[in-house]
């Protein structure tokens, strides 16, 4: 990928690809710290986040800078982030993994979801959980957390490097979620990721049909016996997969 964008195809690919199986793959690459740690659905959805990373990054809240009185500053950099995130793209916060005060609440994310937003991240805090479970777009977060972000966090930086979850992500690259949770897929693989990945869930999808059926992973996952390829062809042939 040489920008933000995402087709529809490869979005498409990725809309039906696992976090598992992202982070198989990426594994195979050398990759092996791409899976933000620590954050989880704040309500699951059917479908899959896909978009570019749009981030935004806390330091430390000092008390004289962060009174209550900064929000009406409309240059704010969390308000300019919520109003600047591109349409596609997720929102990810870098909160330093400290979820005792929140990074953002329901007012916030809604507006980011009107604005047509693939979803929000946060390895700290959100107020109003609630609230941002019942939007249709995805939301990852530590935990719920009462506390404003003035609290702890002062909102500093908009697209720059960010670390979530102890995971370094750019601006550009993509965020897949699921109900296990969020992997960051560099920019200059997306797209062979993304076609790697629909392959393994055919083939899982074939794998968990076998074992339903009460046959043995030995050979099978991985498929080290030829006759378990075989069958898995013609199971292809048969399903239009």
């Amino acid at each position: 990928m040489s920008d933000d964008t995402l087709s529809d195809e490869i979005r498409g690919k990725l809309e039906n690809a696992s976090t598992a199986s992202i982070a198989t793959a990426l594994y195979k690459r050398g990759l092996r710290n791409q899976f933000i740690q620590g954050v989880v659905p704040v309500a699951p959805k059917d479908d899959n986040m896909v978009g570019p990373a749009f981030t935004l990054r806390y330091i430390p809240a000092r008390e004289d800078r962060n009174p209550i009185t900064v929000f009406r500053d409309p240059d704010h950099p969390q308000r300019l982030a919520v109003e600047t995130c591109p349409k596609g793209h997720v929102l990810v916060m870098d909160a330093r993994q400290d979820a005792r005060a929140a990074t953002a609440g329901s007012i916030l994310v809604t507006r980011l979801a009107r604005r047509g937003a693939a979803g929000i991240v946060s390895d700290g805090g959100f107020r109003d959980a609630e609230g941002i479970g019942a939007l249709d777009m995805p939301a990852y977060f530590a935990r719920p957390s009462a506390p404003t972000n003035l609290t702890l966090h002062e909102a500093i930086d908009i697209n720059v490097p960010i670390s979530c979850g102890d995971v370094a992500v750019f601006p550009g690259d993509v965020l897949v979620g699921d109900k296990d949770g969020v992997m960051v897929v560099p920019a200059h693989l997306v797209e062979e990721i993304a076609e790697e990945c629909l392959g393994m869930e055919t083939f899982e999808d074939f794998v968990l049909e076998q074992v339903n059926a009460g046959k043995s992973i030995i050979g099978l996952y991985p498929c080290t016996k030829t006759e378990n390829q075989t069958k898995y062809e013609a199971w292809r042939k048969k399903t239009g997969r």
